[in-house]
């Protein structure tokens, strides 16, 4: 299985979860996204606004959000 990216960019780990289906709310201090589910409930994400987003703090990420480590890993390379 291959690794989280140790330091990626913020603009592709975005690209990568509008792909999985979330939107841009709000880009300040940290950047919160939003996913509607097909049942009507929403699915918050909120991760902090760096430049580069090391490894252990996208695995807590996409846990949070309920993102499986290859839909993230598939999204980030087309991403």
């Amino acid at each position: 299985m291959p690794p989280f990216p140790a330091d990626a960019s913020k603009r592709k780990v975005i690209r990568a979860l509008e792909f999985l289906g979330f939107r841009l709310v709000r880009e300040r201090e940290h950047i919160s996204m939003v996913r509607e589910n097909p049942d009507g409930s929403k699915t918050p994400l909120t991760m902090p606004n760096h430049l580069r987003i090391k490894a252990s703090t996208l695995r807590t990420i996409c846990t949070q959000a309920g993102i499986s480590r290859d839909d993230f890993l598939q999204a980030y390379d087309k991403a």
